[in-house]
């Protein structure tokens, strides 16, 4: 019978220690692919802990691709293809100081279910407030210094220590660049990677994104995805040397990429030195069960994977702040052919920004917002529940971000379906739209977002649906 001893555990939950412990064996292949893992209730029994333990570890590991369930049978190790990235002396160059540098119009609908703004009321007004006061009286010279290119290092401090603590992530703030928005971010990355290269995005996927490739004049491939994310042997056949994905919460399938697919990405990228993956880790905050997916960046042993995240998430939608992560072997290419731009964000919001992180506010506001979205998801899928439209709709991917999707048994086209909810007050995005070239099976599948939805309209919006869509 598989055992651990848990005398030494440290801060970590049970669950989490267990979840590593299985993990780790996996990794180091002491629990083969194709082990049938203990059943959670002899588990439980043997190691002397509950039940319930045993099933958070294993979901988390299910949820990862480390473990994959046959009902009826149990729990079995899967390929996670650990090999699948080629093995080289990799040696990172080192890094010194002295060569690095350091109003929207209002909507018109009752409800809008296609917006991802996140809710106003909720911005920690009092708290950035005194921020500010207490900058201009204490930090004046600061305030009117013009940052490095890559921003003020007090911010970039306080991201690397908050990518440590919650991602898992070990970078230096060297390795970050600050800019407003990672719309500018993408830009500043097709002139760092080339203008030559094929960049590839997923299908379906944010459409911006490959606006923004497109309005560079880049070549951009769109690529399908399957269950487990983007398909190694289209991007094979895509000659694509970037690819932009969203592996840990894809937009909009809400797909989660399992470590198998992970770990053969990172062999792909490892074939070329032209390779290189953006993981766009967007939402990462707002994961509903269980613990954040680990990063793919924290498991790139061979700086293949550029990092990229956003403020307008987790604070506030016009706090244009973003930044990334590059690898040790970008950073001087990067201060050699783009350190003449100027940091995108003024000085007053990067250092309220990096106040709020070092002094605790940060993580405590994603506490409490991670709670009151949970709350406001729980009651919209509640209200469903006890509506007419419920016998209609089937629910999937509701455990992560701020949007589910929601599949209609309907014999109307996406186009009429979301024609008749606009009749209805209701704007709403079909997946379909998200589509270069939509299949068969994306039709009649809809985005919820319910971010910016107040719940006390939120019984009236379903009911509209139900009578303009359904009845």
């Amino acid at each position: 019978m598989l055992t651990y001893s848990f005398t030494n555990i440290g801060s970590d939950p049970l669950y989490q220690y267990l979840y590593k412990c299985i993990k780790n064996d996996i990794l180091q292949g002491i629990l083969p692919v194709g082990e049938k893992l203990p059943s959670k209730r002899s588990f439980a029994k043997n190691l002397g802990i509950s039940t319930i333990t045993v099933e958070n570890a294993y979901a988390q590991l299910i949820s990862e691709g480390y473990l994959y369930s046959i009902p009826k049978k149990g729990f079995f190790v899967a390929d996670c293809n650990v090999h699948a990235v080629e093995k080289k002396n990799h040696v990172l160059p080192e890094i010194t100081v002295e060569n690095l540098h350091l109003t929207a119009p209002n909507s018109t609908y009752f409800v809008d279910f296609s917006s991802n703004q996140t809710d106003m009321e909720n911005f920690p007004f009092s708290i950035w407030a005194k921020l500010i006061r207490e900058l201009l009286h204490e930090n004046r010279l600061e305030l009117l210094t013009n940052p490095p290119s890559g921003g003020i290092l007090p911010l970039r401090k306080a991201i690397a220590n908050h990518l440590l603590a919650f991602r898992g992530m070990h970078v230096l703030p060297e390795q970050i660049i600050i800019g407003a928005g990672t719309e500018y971010l993408y830009s500043l990355l097709i002139q760092l990677l080339g203008n030559d290269k094929d960049y590839g995005v997923e299908d379906p996927g944010y459409k911006k994104i490959s606006q923004i490739y497109r309005s560079h004049e880049v070549s951009c491939h769109f690529l399908p995805i399957d269950n487990c994310g983007i398909q190694i042997s289209e991007l094979e056949n895509s000659h694509t040397d970037i690819v932009h994905i969203s592996p840990s919460h894809h937009f909009p399938t809400g797909r989660i990429m399992p470590i198998s697919r992970r770990y053969e990405l990172l062999g792909w990228a490892s074939k070329s030195p032209d390779r290189y993956i953006i993981e766009d880790d967007y939402d990462s905050e707002f994961r509903m069960a269980g613990q954040p997916i680990p990063t793919l960046q924290s498991i790139d042993m061979s700086g293949k994977v550029i990092y990229i995240n956003t403020f307008t998430k987790s604070l506030a939608s016009t706090i244009r702040i973003s930044y990334m992560v590059l690898p040790r072997d970008l950073l001087q290419t990067f201060y050699r052919k783009l350190a003449f731009y100027s940091c995108t964000v003024s000085n007053f919001e990067q250092f309220t920004l990096a106040h709020f992180i070092s002094q605790g506010h940060f993580e405590k506001h994603i506490n409490r917002m991670r709670n009151f979205y949970h709350h406001k998801r729980d009651v919209l899928l509640t209200t469903m529940k006890k509506s007419p439209l419920w016998k209609y709709i089937t629910i999937s991917e509701e455990d992560a971000g701020l949007h589910f999707l929601m599949k209609v048994d309907t014999s109307l086209s996406d186009e009429e379906f979301c024609l008749r909810a606009s009749k209805q007050g209701i704007h709403i995005t079909s997946l379909s739209q998200y589509y270069e070239t939509p299949p068969i099976d994306s039709q009649s599948m809809f985005l919820i977002n319910y971010s910016s939805v107040p719940e006390e309209r939120m019984k009236e919006a379903v009911d509209r649906i139900y009578k303009g869509c359904i009845t």
